[in-house]
């Protein structure tokens, strides 16, 4: 019997490792994201000003590891210590850590999933250029492409994201997922000629403004020369602000981490601004994925676990799990 063809839908860490995980099975995999590159939230940002190179991990900020399992994907991946007792951190960026997983997987990059067709058995993936879509607009002009049959899809997304895809095949499921709760999150890159008078990060336990701040020039592998920060607002400010311009987000983030530092900030030699709609889980579905195995169709995320990394790698990993179960069964 043939290997199954499985379409993995969403590249960040619980897709990459849904998809390692069927792949090492002996599934084909084709793996689709709308980014440029896998890695979500895992995420790192270039730039350069005043001639000096910058970079900013714009997501998520370090990782840890509870379970061996994890632990040992991070040391494969390289990641270093920075900060705290635990702290993890890809080198030389956050990014290089989905890169590396990412290696010998069928990635399609740059398109956007407009809908899943067929049937068990005979899916047929429909996509776009991803750099056409605005969100919150209609879809551009034009026909998709069609793509499959597959065996079985994964989907690898945000709540919000997978259930109008999902919606037609397992009617039931929308409404779990909108038990399902996340925050969304604004964050600030910004670069300064001469150090600030803080602490490499920081994390404020009242409620404001500023959820996370750090000195990502501090991390390890990153370049040298230019004080690179990374200011991330809190969930409650960040919702409040969904809406605003980059123009206003900047300089109110800014004038927060001042706060901190007891002064005004110098003028910034580059300052940049990026929403995630979909960041920190507040409510999360409370079962490591959603599978049902006569559709061949299954979710997975952070969101089914916890607000962590290493929630996405175990969600991933048990997708993989109960998906390839049914492939065993067929084949004995």
């Amino acid at each position: 019997m043939s290997p199954p063809r499985i379409a993995v839908i969403g590249a960040g860490l619980a897709g990459l490792s849904c998809a390692r995980a069927l792949q090492a099975r002996g599934a084909v995999i084709r793996l689709f994201d709308k980014g440029r590159a896998a890695g979500g939230r895992l995420a790192t940002r270039r730039a350069e000003a005043a001639g000096l190179p910058l970079q900013f991990d714009h997501g998520a900020q370090y990782l840890t590891a509870r379970s061996e399992g994890f632990a040992a994907l991070l040391r494969e991946c390289g990641a270093a210590p920075w900060g705290g007792p635990g702290r993890l951190v890809g080198t030389p960026g956050m990014s290089a850590l989905p890169r590396r997983l990412a290696a010998g997987l069928d990635l399609v990059a740059a398109r956007h999933v407009t809908a899943i067709e067929g049937a068990p058995g005979a899916w047929v993936v429909r996509h776009l250029d991803a750099t056409t879509v605005r969100p919150g607009r209609p879809l551009p002009p034009g026909v998709p492409a069609r793509e499959g049959p597959f065996d079985a899809v994964a989907l690898a997304l945000p709540p919000e994201q997978a259930a109008p895809l999902v919606a037609p095949h397992a009617p039931s499921w929308p409404a779990r997922l909108a038990a399902v709760r996340l925050a969304p999150c604004w964050t600030v890159m910004a670069a300064f000629a001469a150090p600030l008078p803080l602490p490499d990060s920081l994390r404020p336990e009242e409620d404001g403004a500023i959820g996370w701040a750090a000195r990502d020039s501090s991390k390890p592998g990153r370049p040298a020369g230019a004080e690179c920060w990374v200011v991330q607002g809190g969930p409650d400010w960040s919702r409040a602000h969904l809406e605003d311009t980059p123009e206003q987000v900047i300089p109110a983030l800014l004038a927060a981490l001042g706060a901190r530092a007891g002064r005004d900030l110098p003028a910034p030699i580059h300052a940049a601004a990026h929403r995630w709609r979909y960041s920190l889980v507040e409510a999360p579905l409370g079962q490591p994925c959603l599978h049902d195995p006569a559709l061949r169709l299954g979710l997975a995320g952070d969101w089914c676990l916890a607000g962590r990394a290493e929630s996405a790698f175990e969600s991933g990993t048990a997708l993989a799990a109960a998906m390839a179960q049914p492939h065993a069964d067929r084949a004995a």
